[in-house]
């Protein structure tokens, strides 16, 4: 536990394990962005806070608890199961085109890591497929960390609007996908908000597009560079699901840590960490803390249980079903269908997204 300097303000850093587990659970920490002594980490961030509508990401119970209530079903196994065949032809589409390059050589990234969830975002809000590139192109921005705090506005902004004019055409006649089971579910009862709506489907849109394509480029480049993992998985598949939960402790795809402040005075780590100040979670520490796990800093198939890469508690990722099915689909599809994909250039000398706060790589050109 120490104090860290931020854009704005000197928070706690939380590393440990077992602390950031605690705090993450705890409902005397605050996930309300506006809050004083919230922890701001980017120029434009408080700003662009104050600019919209709080999402669910941002609540405190009992607001935050009504809301997620209200989608967890959408994201639930039964809804997740019925998306399957849909991701798949997703997925297949995209090796369809990948492989039409004959032996590439192929950027998985432009490919296959952007496109799917990209296309599984826009079937799951009803979002059309010819704006992905518009949305892709601020979502990213919106992830920058040289983004001024004029241009993050404006990206947020920018979005806010189109998404206004997405629910208002929704509104007229709701369709069957999440924001338009949305509209019914909550005029049925009587508590239908535009505003709050269109809110939520900016927090979907970019908590779920560019964490989950971060994802897929890092663990096939894992697979297409250690020979022995990528074997052992062709011929078991179903050990996919266990080796994803590695992956997603390992590579912690968020790089910006979870942040809190206390609504009142709390113990954490032995240190007490008084009303409004700030703590800066490390999800990243955390899943490599030697407590917790047995060898943290190696890529171990069944040592992934438990990690903290969706964070934990009441905020804990509810989309988390849905990107573990996205990313299990396309392994088995590379397993079976290309796993003879290699890389056409050594993995260290390729870019990794440094000025976002998703990891990533820029490229992942593979040849066949």
């Amino acid at each position: 536990m120490c104090p860290v300097a931020t854009h704005e303000g000197h928070p706690w850093l939380v590393t440990r394990y077992a602390d950031v587990r605690a705090a993450l659970a705890d409902p005397r920490f605050s996930a309300d962005l506006r809050r004083d002594g919230y922890p701001v980490l980017a120029p434009g961030q408080r700003e662009a806070v104050a600019s919209m509508p709080p999402t669910m990401a941002g609540m405190d119970a009992p607001e935050h608890t009504v809301i997620r209530r209200r989608i967890q079903e959408e994201f639930g196994t039964r809804r997740v199961r019925a998306m399957e065949p849909d991701i798949q032809r997703i997925v297949d589409a995209a090796f369809d085109a990948i492989e039409n390059a004959r032996g590439g050589p192929v950027d998985l990234v432009k490919a296959l890591a952007l496109p799917v969830p990209s296309a599984v975002i826009c079937m799951l809000l009803g979002i059309p497929y010819a704006d992905h590139d518009w949305f892709n192109d601020r979502t990213t921005a919106a992830f920058r960390r040289e983004t001024s705090a004029a241009d993050r506005v404006g990206v947020f902004t920018e979005l806010m609007s189109y998404l206004d004019r997405l629910v208002r055409d929704k509104e007229a006649d709701p369709p069957d996908d999440l924001l338009g089971r949305q509209i019914r579910l909550l005029r049925e009862a009587g508590e239908y908000d535009h505003d709050e709506l269109v809110s939520l489907a900016n927090l979907l849109l970019i908590a779920g597009h560019e964490t989950t394509a971060g994802m897929i480029t890092v663990s096939v480049a894992r697979l297409l560079t250690d020979d022995e993992l990528r074997h052992e998985l062709a011929r078991d598949p179903a050990r996919i699901p266990e080796a994803i939960e590695e992956f997603l402790r390992y590579f912690t795809i968020a790089q910006q840590a979870l942040l809190r402040v206390a609504n009142e005075d709390v113990v954490v780590g032995g240190v007490t960490i008084r009303k409004g100040e700030g703590v800066v979670l490390s999800v990243q520490a955390a899943n490599r803390d030697p407590r917790a796990f047995s060898e943290p800093d190696e890529l171990r198939i069944g040592q992934g249980r438990g990690h903290l890469a969706f964070g934990h508690g009441a905020h804990q990722c509810v989309g988390a079903k849905l990107a573990r099915t996205e990313l299990r689909i396309v392994l088995e599809t590379l397993l079976r269908r290309r796993p003879d994909f290699r890389p056409a250039a050594p993995i260290e000398h390729l870019s990794c997204k440094e000025s976002i706060n998703v990891c990533g790589l820029e490229e992942l050109p593979v040849v066949w």
